[in-house]
């Protein structure tokens, strides 16, 4: 089975009818369905700016990404963690989609379009840690601010 169908197969299992999902999938591959946050994976939402920051830190730890999908048209960037994040969620301003959310999700390969895979699912079920995601997104907020607060300042040009 090809990394792709364990994705598919895994994004899949995470709907009300994975059977249905999966089918509709196979044959329409271009597709996007309406996945239920919640039941095997939360989702963090944040700006695209933040979300880039936060996939290099990811990289410069040396940290495995887990899914990672871009909303080209909303600037939108989605972190994959695991189930239950929301309940725990505390960063201010930054959303976290979980039970009762749905998350459109196309099918896992890399393609051009409004939504896109940053990181592909590899179908193992391996998902961003979220201890390190929470980290890397204060350190990335703190910069960001930093960096507006210099040019409304006048210190940055």
């Amino acid at each position: 089975m090809g990394s792709t169908t364990r994705a598919m197969e895994w994004l899949a299992d995470a709907a009300l009818d994975p059977v249905a999902c999966s089918r509709q999938w196979r044959r329409h591959q271009p597709n996007v369905v309406l996945l239920p946050a919640g039941r095997r994976w939360d989702v963090v939402i944040t700006p695209e700016h933040l979300g880039f920051a936060l996939l290099r830190g990811i990289s410069a730890c040396r940290l495995r990404p887990g899914p990672v999908l871009l909303d080209a048209c909303a600037k939108l960037t989605g972190f994959f963690v695991p189930p239950g994040t929301t309940a725990c969620w505390l960063a201010s301003g930054i959303r976290c989609a979980g039970a009762g959310a749905w998350i459109a999700t196309p099918w896992p390969r890399p393609a051009p379009g409004r939504l896109q895979w940053l990181v592909l699912p590899d179908g193992t079920g391996a998902l961003n840690d979220l201890t390190a995601l929470e980290h890397l997104l204060h350190d990335a907020t703190t910069r960001y601010l930093a960096s507006t607060d210099a040019v409304k300042s006048g210190r940055v040009r």
